[in-house]
């Protein structure tokens, strides 16, 4: 199999399951503490979880901390629902994890619209009495980047707070500086699944989500898994140490990629992306039959938590599309682990499957 779905989740970087392999405990190894007992292994188990918060702290900008969750939906939970804020405007692309929480909170929510790129107008009209805006960095589905910061000051002048959803730009690209609140996500930076984090700009007050043994500083009770923490935190310190090789490597593979699709129809902007995400389109291409035929390449049609739903995307037609168009378009994502020849293989499978629908392409 060529995986090729990256924004869906990344594969685990070896070093990454190696740094959990302790923590996971097993025979002669006191590894299973509990991080929140004060014995000596339980301590060991603290202080791992301590090294690994420093680790993705480095991801992020200087002046906030770090706080673990299960993952960055908990995160966005967590600062939509933690903060004074009441009236929320956030972006017509944002993740359902904003959009079905900002609406559950507020009713009357604004949606900043974006234009046929796939961007926030940077001098967008934040309504007066906005408690918060929520902008996200990477689009999960196009690979758009929005200008965050710009954004930010534009929210800060209105007395608003400003959540950026980092799950797909995190250990990628440089942080969101201007924001008040970051989610991300291990299991985007080649980490594990089930542990992500929300960072809180110092000064920033937020209550907190769960009750029940005020572990995270009062802010996240339930105990850590020092081993998901651990891997977290390793997969951290790799994205900084080969944040330019990675880059590097991504840029070729987007040139590649990109070429190999002449003829098909880019969604999302051309300049202002992560290079790891190409989204096509192929007017009548039939993407159900295509992925079905596709056996040998992990793709998909538009996000993992949406699959199966029948829907047209929302981010598509948020650019224009029509719920037809929007019904045929491909997102391919590669990064670190992804070879130039899988990929070769894998986009001339595509077109083949593409050329068997009678296409031109």
């Amino acid at each position: 199999m060529i995986y090729l779905d990256y924004q869906a989740t990344t594969p685990l970087a070896p070093e990454a399951r190696e740094a959990m392999l302790h923590w996971l405990g097993g025979p002669g190894s006191d590894g299973f503490a509990n991080p929140h007992s004060p014995h000596r292994a339980g301590r060991a188990a603290a202080a791992a979880i301590e090294v690994a918060r420093d680790q993705v702290a480095a991801l992020l900008p200087p002046g906030g901390r770090v706080i673990f969750t299960s993952g960055a939906t908990e995160a966005i939970n967590m600062a939509l629902r933690g903060t004074a804020a009441r009236r929320f405007a956030v972006s017509a692309i944002e993740h359902a994890a904003v959009l079905d929480t900002a609406r559950a909170l507020d009713p009357a929510l604004t949606v900043l619209p974006v234009d046929g790129e796939g961007l926030v107008d940077p001098g967008v009209v934040i309504p007066e009495g906005t408690g918060l805006v929520a902008v996200m960095q990477v689009n999960n589905e196009i690979g758009t980047v929005q200008p965050v910061d710009a954004i930010a000051a534009r929210a800060r002048a209105t007395g608003a707070l400003m959540l950026c959803d980092a799950v797909q730009g995190a250990g990628k690209i440089a942080p969101p500086r201007g924001a008040d609140l970051i989610a991300i996500s291990a299991h985007k930076l080649y980490g594990p699944k089930g542990i992500g984090a929300l960072w809180v700009r110092d000064g920033v007050a937020i209550d907190p989500l769960m009750l029940g043994g005020g572990q995270e500083g009062g802010l996240r009770s339930g105990t850590l898994s020092p081993a998901l923490v651990a891997g977290f935190g390793a997969a951290a310190a790799l994205c900084m140490a080969l944040w330019e090789s990675d880059a590097v490597h991504v840029d070729k593979l987007w040139t590649r990629a990109h070429a190999g699709f002449a003829g098909w129809t880019l969604n999302g902007s051309a300049t202002q992306r992560w290079h790891g995400n190409l989204n096509v389109r192929l007017d009548g291409l039939d993407t159900g039959r295509l992925l079905s035929e596709c056996r040998t390449v992990a793709i998909s049609a538009g996000s993992a938590c949406a699959s199966g739903s029948g829907r047209p995307s929302h981010v598509l037609r948020a650019l224009g599309l029509s719920d037809r168009h929007a019904k045929t378009a491909l997102r391919i994502g590669f990064g670190r682990y992804t070879s130039e020849e899988d990929l070769d293989e894998a986009i001339a499978a595509i077109i083949a499957a593409a050329r068997a629908q009678d296409l031109s392409v």
